[in-house]
């Protein structure tokens, strides 16, 4: 069918970008939204395994930076009014968690004539300490296994064995870069969720807007009903995606320069070992966001490639608060305060954290690292100084 507009999530942008996060955000924000749309029912089959179009998105920003649950409630609520798209719960227990997806099971016709029973769930958490314990070894295997739409099969001392054939779980969630400093434990680096996830930083505003509501269009929920509309089309799509002849030559030549490069960072090379299945994840969205046609073009797969390495390169500042002494958590948290700022006098930096740094040479110490480190700038005129993040 006819599509309102030739690229979706152009147009989402367009119609998310009135407030205050960076543009990126509201990309990744639109990317799970239309991951939640085409659910199970889309894949790219390579025979000993399927990829499919969810993600596990992480918006990491903050307190009161960037917004950072307004701008995921703004995709979701979109998704919320296309039929057929279920909603788990942002605070539960992996028993819970396997009810529910058990509830969402339906039957689906993935190609015609061939229907099979999936259970797909979309879980939009604005704190995701709400629905992730780190500790809860149980939880993260089962969000692993989901995450690859693993059957799950289940046996519990009380109930027996719970079984569900094809689940499938997409995620956006909010967290802060202390949290994850506090809440991650340093062997997770290693392990197999951190680096299913996208982790979406930013430590600062991208504009200035006291009144949103003055911002945008007035005919902007004419623009928030066509792009429902596009994402029913979208979730009506079914079937498996395939990639043009030029786009699988350039993912094999990707492919063998991926691993010939050795990653520098030892903190994200488990993440970058699955990079090939982020990257062909996306290309199917990006290909469903702009055409019904299931063919993933070398276009794809390049817009992919470059979305995901603009994340990549702010993903250590979230990576590198895991395993972080509390001296270290501390400088984080007061470079975090200044940066949002941009430029702050000195005596209000001591004013604003004198609560949570009590003695008066704690605070000078940690500023005076930082500005030896060159993460902040010093100026002054010998009775007045300020701060700011170059």
């Amino acid at each position: 069918m006819a599509r309102n507009f030739p690229d979706w999530l152009n147009a989402f942008i367009q119609y998310a970008s009135y407030g205050e996060a960076p543009e990126r955000m509201y990309w990744w924000t639109g990317v799970t939204v239309i991951a939640g749309a085409l659910r199970r029912k889309c894949f790219i089959d390579q025979y000993y395994f399927r990829w499919y179009p969810n993600f596990f998105t992480i918006l990491v920003a903050p307190p009161g930076v960037v917004s950072k649950s307004t701008t995921a409630n703004i995709g979701m609520d979109l998704l919320k009014r296309v039929p057929g798209v279920a909603f788990g719960p942002n605070v539960v227990t992996w028993q819970a968690l396997v009810q529910c997806l058990g509830k969402a099971s339906e039957e689906v016709e993935v190609t015609p004539g061939h229907y099979e029973t999936q259970a797909c769930l979309t879980i939009n958490s604005s704190e995701l300490g709400n629905l992730l314990n780190p500790q809860d070894r149980e939880m993260v295997d089962m969000l692993v296994s989901v995450w690859d739409g693993a059957d799950i099969r289940k046996v519990t001392k009380g109930s027996g064995t719970d079984e569900v054939p094809r689940p499938l779980i997409n995620l956006i969630a909010c967290t802060t870069p202390s949290w994850i400093a506090s809440s991650v434990p340093e062997y997770m680096l290693g392990g197999g969720l951190l680096s299913r996830c996208v982790f979406v930083f930013a430590d600062r505003k991208a504009r200035y807007v006291a009144y949103p509501g003055l911002a945008v269009p007035k005919d902007i929920g004419l623009t928030s009903d066509l792009l429902v509309e596009d994402l029913g089309a979208i979730s009506a799509l079914s079937g498996e995606f395939g990639l043009e002849r030029a786009a699988v030559e350039w993912g094999e030549a990707w492919y063998q320069k991926l691993f010939e490069t050795k990653e520098a960072n030892p903190r994200i090379r488990d993440y970058v070992t699955r990079k090939q299945t982020h990257l062909h994840k996306l290309a199917m969205i990006l290909c469903a966001s702009r055409t019904d046609s299931l063919i993933i073009s070398v276009e794809d797969l390049q817009r992919a490639d470059k979305a995901l390495s603009i994340v990549e390169e702010e993903m250590d500042k979230v990576f590198g608060q895991i395993g972080k002494t509390a001296e270290a958590s501390a400088a984080s948290e007061v470079l975090a305060v200044i940066k949002a700022k941009k430029r702050m006098d000195a005596m209000e930096v001591y004013s604003l954290l004198h609560a949570r740094f009590p003695k008066e040479g704690d605070l000078k110490g940690i500023i005076g690292g930082l500005v030896s480190s060159g993460k902040l700038r010093m100026t002054g005129n010998g009775t007045k100084y300020y701060l700011e993040a170059p």
